[in-house]
């Protein structure tokens, strides 16, 4: 049984607090795990929410602030304990090619598994695989930054009563998938078509074409809220979002559940992101991220 669900390892804007980690989120997606931003502390928060080495496929880093970055080390050096034995492949922003080396090879240690990198310099398809593609947008913060999506094939929904209806059953509901027709009945007479999931994942960012490129259409959108809108002037200052903007990027953007995180120390008050999110216009779903929270992704149309 296939599982797609968000786990947040990690909350905190800039530095970790007592109750809120540095950044962290795995996605599990169909038996993959796409790890981004592993922050300070991100293998301990993998192990309290149960996540492995192994469980990793991926590692998307969106820039190299250290909040976004800094326990990147740790968990390349866990993936070569563990000798994990499956390809992981590493995306991050080209420019920061000399961060990323620095944090691979910060220590000494045994290197037993081979990970591959693939640096992003420009807007465009990273990876495709039978479950998903994986995109990058760029995004404007103060250093270069990229945000990631995933995008599901389209594919098709049988329609029991239009199969019953031309008496289609057993393994001939197979053929007819297959082959694209059984006799006279085509494949479009008993089925319609599904859209595929989509995933986006937008950090430090400042308000953007690309932004709303990677929210156009989710089922998920788990995008940085560093303040509330009383503080616009500092997030415009210093590359990032507010909870309102959030909300009214996903609203525009027809998102299904938005997740909202990476939250300045300053606020004490986490449901005020989710009364401003509102405030802006989005009626979706909407969960205001805590640390090692899981979170389904919401089920397709």
């Amino acid at each position: 049984m296939s599982v797609r669900e968000l786990v947040v390892l990690g909350t905190a804007s800039q530095v970790p607090t007592r109750h809120r980690n540095h950044n962290g989120y795995l996605l599990r997606w169909d038996g993959e795990g796409i790890l981004f931003d592993p922050g300070e502390g991100t293998q301990r928060q993998m192990l309290r929410a149960g996540a492995a080495a192994h469980d990793l496929h991926r590692i998307c880093v969106t820039h190299f602030h250290g909040d976004h970055s800094l326990g990147l080390a740790g968990v390349i050096q866990r993936i070569n304990l563990d000798r994990v034995p499956h390809e992981i492949t590493a995306h991050f922003p080209r420019s920061g090619q000399r961060f990323y080396d620095r944090l691979r090879y910060s220590t000494a240690y045994r290197e037993t598994v081979p990970l591959t990198e693939a640096p992003v310099d420009s807007d465009g398809v990273l990876a495709s695989t039978a479950s998903y593609t994986l995109e990058a947008r760029k995004l404007s913060h103060p250093v270069e930054s990229y945000g990631y999506r995933l995008v599901e094939p389209d594919g098709r929904r049988m329609l029991p009563e239009r199969l019953a209806s031309y008496g289609i059953k057993g393994v001939d509901v197979g053929r007819i998938q297959r082959e694209g027709a059984l006799g006279d009945v085509s494949l479009d007479d008993v089925s319609e078509a599904r859209r595929g999931q989509r995933f986006a994942f937008v950090m430090d960012t400042r308000l953007c074409d690309g932004v709303y490129a990677l929210a156009e259409g989710c089922d998920m959108l788990v995008i940085e809220s560093t303040f509330l809108d009383g503080d616009v002037k500092l997030a415009v200052d210093h590359g990032h979002l507010t909870a309102g903007q959030a909300g009214a990027v996903a609203r525009a953007a027809g998102v299904r559940h938005l997740v909202l995180t990476h939250f300045s120390q300053r606020y004490d008050d986490p449901a005020e992101f989710e009364r401003q999110a509102r405030a802006a216009g989005f009626e979706g779903e909407l969960t205001v991220a805590h640390d090692l929270l899981r979170v389904p992704v919401p089920k397709r149309r």
